[in-house]
């Protein structure tokens, strides 16, 4: 018992420790502390009695020969330039989603961390600043184990960023990641983001909760299967207010590219043929029922609507 005490009161310290420094850098810059803050008041969905804010983890940063090599690479240039985007490489936006409910707060997501990309992992310090409190937080839900939704698990003493929280992840992509055949099946390119997962997965092993697509995760969370980007993506579908509200994680991963191209082939997507599949099925269900969404990758803060566009569609933020 005493050493499970002293383990205890360790953790706590290093977690108080890793909040300070998150703290102490913001106020040193209180006029953007105060900006953040109002920010997530202002751009938070009402859902009933709870309420669903993004917080920013920062952006990624991808050449387009990465983003999308199998199109011709003048002809993204052109839509990319009528959207008024950069033909210089995409920039997207990481929006982690933060559902506050009368029980606490439930996060899709947990970001980079801080050994990903040096242009995202700044989840923690815009959490604390919106307001919130890791000892808040009951129920991490995730979308998928690539790293800029998984990495951020652990703190910067590979401990728990919530240690205290529930864990869930769909049954099919837990698979994948932890499966003994996966690192060599994968290309060398990838092969980091295995070890990174199955590394995170592995402090999961004995407290993550498993579902399947259709499951309710938590208390009007619906679990809805749109694999390809990753074998078991998973969107949700947040009821409890007069409409429901659609996490898609990376299902929709570009605001210009997935919405008037769906057909195009991503090299983010792991199965490009079935990511193309799903992402006509969603854009046809958003249009149809005209549902708001909040995309992980969408623009800052990341929710709006899908409106159909001749045969292809548009997104349509803040909708």
């Amino acid at each position: 018992m005493r050493n499970q005490t002293a383990s205890r009161t360790i953790r706590l310290t290093r977690r108080r420790f890793v909040q300070l420094s998150a703290l102490t850098t913001l106020a040193a810059a209180l006029p953007g502390f105060a900006a953040i803050r109002a920010r997530a008041q202002d751009m938070s969905l009402a859902l009933g009695e709870n309420t669903l804010t993004t917080v920013s983890d920062g952006n990624l940063m991808l050449p387009l020969d990465f983003a999308f090599p199998d199109v011709d690479q003048q002809e993204l240039i052109a839509l990319l330039e009528a959207s008024g985007l950069s033909a210089d490489g995409l920039e997207p936006d990481c929006n982690v989603s933060v559902l506050r409910t009368p029980n606490g707060l439930v996060v899709f997501d947990l970001g980079a961390g801080a050994n990903f990309m040096p242009s995202a992992g700044e989840f923690l310090q815009n959490f604390e600043a919106a307001g919130f409190s890791i000892d808040e937080v009951t129920d991490v839900v995730f979308t998928h184990a690539h790293p800029d939704h998984l990495w951020g698990l652990l703190d910067d003493f590979d401990e728990l960023m919530f240690p205290d929280a529930a864990y869930h992840m769909a049954e099919a992509e837990h698979a994948y990641w932890t499966a003994p055949d996966t690192l060599e099946k994968t290309p060398e390119a990838a092969q980091s983001f295995v070890v990174g997962a199955q590394s995170r997965l592995d402090v999961l092993a004995d407290r993550i909760n498993l579902f399947k697509p259709g499951a309710e995760v938590l208390s009007g969370v619906e679990a809805m299967d749109t694999g390809g980007h990753t074998p078991g993506h998973t969107s949700f579908v947040i009821h409890g207010g007069d409409e429901p509200v659609m996490i898609v994680g990376d299902a929709l991963n570009n605001h210009v590219v997935s919405f008037q191209r769906p057909d195009w082939r991503s090299g983010t997507d792991q199965n490009p043929d079935r990511a193309i599949e799903t992402r006509k099925m969603l854009l046809d269900r958003l249009a149809a029922e005209n549902m708001r969404i909040v995309g992980f990758h969408m623009p800052e803060p990341g929710n709006g609507r899908v409106e159909r566009d001749g045969e292809a569609y548009r997104f349509v933020a803040g909708e």
